[in-house]
């Protein structure tokens, strides 16, 4: 899978994807990230990208024709193209694995207050954000679908079932972990995953996720009620019987 970004820091990306799991399946081919500046599109000696917005305003706004000249040049056009902002629908889960089954494609990172709309239009953008929050730049957002997305794709991760057991995935959050020593400024790790009996480590991680997500994301916790809970075996449904008896206590 091949994901073209454009941005005035390409700098920014360079830590990301060369480091670590992205960095590892960019060098194996799995994936290509490949950056490119939009400051190498503009026409005048100062490769200036942005302008005073039309109608007044803070801020700056950048131009349209350089990002539209770097999209030609990267071949965007028949791609999905992403514009990174702020009132764009929420990434999801969903939409992760549309772009992780999907094609080859496009991610805009905006700066200032925007990019002038006409490109947005032209290009028949899909605008996407990563929370109710601004951030100075789309650079990070982009960095964020890169990895969520990356993840899905195959060979990116070593063991092709870890990302199933995470939390969203599974539709609940993740059980707490431990690894050695087994016992920690007098915390001890729990019996349970020391016995060796995989049928009680799967219901004690249960329990422990349906805890968690009915604490922390009751949104989540409904869903999943809803939607897995009518397929729990016997010894699943006690496990939830047991965690809504102690919570209504």
């Amino acid at each position: 899978m091949q994901i073209d970004v454009l941005t005035v820091f390409p700098e920014m990306f360079t830590p990301v994807v060369d480091t670590s799991i992205l960095g590892r399946a960019n060098d194996a081919g799995i994936i290509d990230v490949k950056v490119h500046n939009i400051r190498d599109y503009t026409t005048d000696k100062h490769n200036k990208t942005d302008d005073y917005p039309f109608g007044g305003g803070a801020g700056m706004v950048m131009y349209a024709e350089p990002i539209s000249a770097c999209l030609e040049q990267v071949g965007a056009k028949g791609k999905k193209i992403i514009y990174m902002s702020p009132r764009g629908r929420i990434l999801t889960h969903e939409k992760v694995l549309e772009l992780a089954n999907g094609d080859d494609f496009v991610i805009l990172c905006g700066h200032y207050e925007g990019v002038d709309q006409r490109v947005i239009d032209y290009w028949e953008m899909e605008e996407i954000s990563i929370g109710d929050y601004i951030l100075t730049g789309g650079e990070l957002p982009a960095m964020v679908v890169i990895d969520s997305v990356a993840r899905f794709v195959p060979g990116v991760l070593g063991n092709s079932e870890a990302h199933h057991e995470e939390s969203i995935c599974s539709g609940l959050l993740e059980y707490p972990q431990y690894t050695k020593p087994r016992e920690w400024r007098e915390m001890a790790v729990p019996e349970v995953l020391l016995s060796g009996h995989h049928e009680n480590i799967h219901l004690y991680q249960l329990e422990e996720s349906l805890r968690l997500t009915k604490e922390r994301r009751p949104d989540l916790y409904e869903k999943y009620l809803r939607e897995k809970a009518p397929s729990f075996n016997k010894k699943e449904k006690k496990v939830l019987e047991k965690l809504n008896s102690c919570i209504n206590e």
